[in-house]
């Protein structure tokens, strides 16, 4: 079957979305900031939606044991995360427009980085990735808004997983509590659900509800 065309997927989420949303998410950029469970899991969802430029930013590669909860193909074990992320994300959002920054974060490049983006997911797996980031974008950048994630590990019940406005452009999402370094480690289900949580609350601000 042929791909559909820009115009035919475009009035396909029109007829899902109406065409306001559609446009307003169509016109956004939004960074993902690391590629992980967390990471690949946004982007998928923000695609899917038809967040038009996204940019994808990981300076890691795609490995065996990120199989089970990240957006990865096992064909794609070596490759940068970056490189296979796009592959996957064309093949569902053709049209989409991807900047792709294979490289790690840091306090001397995150504005350069991050300049174009309306909306910045943190999806780090490190504390101190994690708390450099906001950081950085809460004291130099305090227009952007910014969602973080804090705690999805372990087999905790779904419910415990909910978003938090922590100021005006500050939100986070996650139990808050659980660690990888408690018990068990991260499974797919709560991973995908942190990282609904993060796409969702950027379609809520892209649209005005928050």
């Amino acid at each position: 079957m042929a791909r559909p065309t820009q115009e035919e997927m475009r009035k396909a989420l029109e007829q899902r979305q109406g065409k306001e949303l559609t446009a307003k998410f169509a016109s956004s950029v939004v960074a993902v900031c690391g590629l992980g469970g967390l990471g690949s899991n946004i982007a998928i969802a923000l695609a899917r939606a038809g967040v038009g430029r996204l940019i994808l930013i990981d300076f890691d590669q795609v490995e065996a044991s990120n199989l089970h909860r990240q957006q990865y193909k096992a064909d794609q074990v070596g490759m940068y995360k970056t490189e296979a992320l796009s592959e996957n994300l064309l093949e569902i959002a053709p049209y989409i427009r991807l900047t792709r920054f294979s490289c790690r974060v840091s306090p001397l490049n995150f504005e350069r980085l991050l300049a174009d983006a309306d909306i910045i997911c943190e999806a780090f797996d490190h504390p101190e990735d994690k708390a450099m980031l906001t950081d950085g974008v809460l004291e130099r950048m305090p227009e952007k808004y910014l969602i973080a994630a804090s705690g999805m590990a372990g087999m905790g019940p779904a419910n415990d997983i909910v978003t938090r406005k922590v100021s005006e452009h500050f939100y986070v999402c996650g139990d808050g509590v659980s660690d990888v370094d408690a018990g068990i480690g991260l499974v797919a289900p709560r991973v995908m659900l942190c990282a609904s949580h993060q796409a969702h609350t950027v379609l809520r601000i892209l649209s005005g509800l928050e």
